[in-house]
């Protein structure tokens, strides 16, 4: 069974842009300088956990089959007949879906226990490939913290090996960068130690020079809290709001180093509808020529009534004011919806749509519109 996989062309825009259809432009002034010319900025990765670098799910108590079996229902499409059946459109996969009035079986019909079970049996052969693509290497003896037995009694890598791939990658093209977790659930306190096993340890089996990367883990994790009265970020003694500016949490979240990361705030975005109104906060600015921010996350849409990441961008220089940006605007510039699939067949997607990100944000940097 054939999958079907997007790439920078299938992106669509909400505001005006340059050149072709389907070519996103961030609003900044001309004349800030030639992308040829530009110099190697800082990356900071804002990641998801649960269905971007794990296939588990503590918020829904999902395990590793379970997880996999839920994604296929959301990148699966279909459409209901004037008769009222549901009718498949496509037996590919994909995150966008075919065509116009094409909708996912899990926005139609919500979790579904034992899809690829029931209502998606043709899509059972997809979850079997790629669960035993997770497999925990032959022979390797379980490790608690980078492993994890499946509801099928199996073992599985907890953590995708595509995102140890991505530090390695990194660190090896001489990138400064800075990995911050981004998650609603309670698991990043365990991926931080799971994280430095493998990291400062040296513990993952398929990575064991990862310690020469000499790379750091911040193992306390913070808070991003946020509600009507404006965006708070605390992590031990620090505490970053925007009613003094959000600048100063753009320049905080910018300065970070090494591996880290912050429990979002879940009741605030479902508050919202979830919808990007109260999704997780991002902050870009497109003036900046040393940084450059991109969040990585499977609950990223198209549909800003249906998606997690709230981007504000900043409107001028040093400034302090920000708009809203839709996420069609950022769409593989500043925000990556994360293919489950490929992050567990290939281990260098991370890498890969990263590197798409570092190509399209110069593009749209140097080439943009006022």
């Amino acid at each position: 069974m054939a999958e079907e996989h997007e790439g920078t062309e299938s992106r669509s825009v909400c505001v005006p842009a340059r050149g072709t259809a389907g070519d996103p432009a961030l609003s900044v002034p001309r004349g800030l300088g030639s992308a040829d010319h530009a110099p190697r900025k800082k990356l900071i990765l804002h990641m998801d956990l649960n269905n971007t670098i794990l296939v588990s799910d503590t918020v829904t108590g999902q395990g590793t089959v379970a997880a996999l079996d839920y994604f296929l229902s959301t990148v699966t499409w279909g459409k209901m007949s004037k008769h009222g059946k549901w009718e498949w459109l496509s037996d590919a996969t994909s995150l966008l879906p075919p065509c116009s009035d094409a909708s996912s079986y899990y926005s139609q019909f919500g979790r579904s226990p034992g899809f690829t079970s029931v209502a998606g049996r043709r899509f059972k052969g997809l979850l079997e490939e790629h669960l035993e693509l997770l497999r925990w290497p032959e022979g390797v003896k379980e490790d608690r913290q980078l492993s994890v037995k499946g509801e099928d009694g199996r073992l599985y890598h907890w953590i995708l090996p595509s995102f140890f791939q991505l530090i390695r990658d990194l660190a090896w093209e001489g990138r400064e960068f800075a990995i911050v977790f981004r998650t609603f659930g309670t698991d990043l306190p365990r991926v931080l130690k799971a994280v430095s096993r493998a990291v400062n340890e040296g513990a993952h089996p398929l990575f064991p020079d990862l310690p020469e990367l000499k790379l750091r883990v911040d193992m306390t994790p913070g808070k991003i809290l946020c509600s009507k009265r404006g965006v708070v970020l605390s992590r031990a003694e620090e505490r970053v709001s925007t009613r003094d500016g959000e600048r100063g949490l753009y320049q905080y979240l910018s300065s970070v180093q090494g591996l880290g990361g912050f429990q979002d705030h879940f009741d605030w975005w479902a508050t919202n509808t979830f919808s990007i109104r109260g999704g997780k906060p991002l902050w870009i600015d497109p003036f900046d020529r040393n940084v450059q921010h991109v969040f990585i996350d499977d609950n990223i849409r198209q549909n800003d009534e249906d998606t997690i990441v709230s981007p504000k961008v900043f409107l001028e220089p040093g400034g302090h004011d920000t708009r809203a940006a839709c996420t069609a605007e950022l769409y593989d510039i500043s925000l990556v919806q994360t293919d489950l699939l490929r992050a567990i067949s290939d281990r260098s997607y991370f890498t890969q749509r990263v590197h798409i990100c570092l190509e399209n944000y110069e593009s749209n940097i140097w080439n943009g519109t006022v």
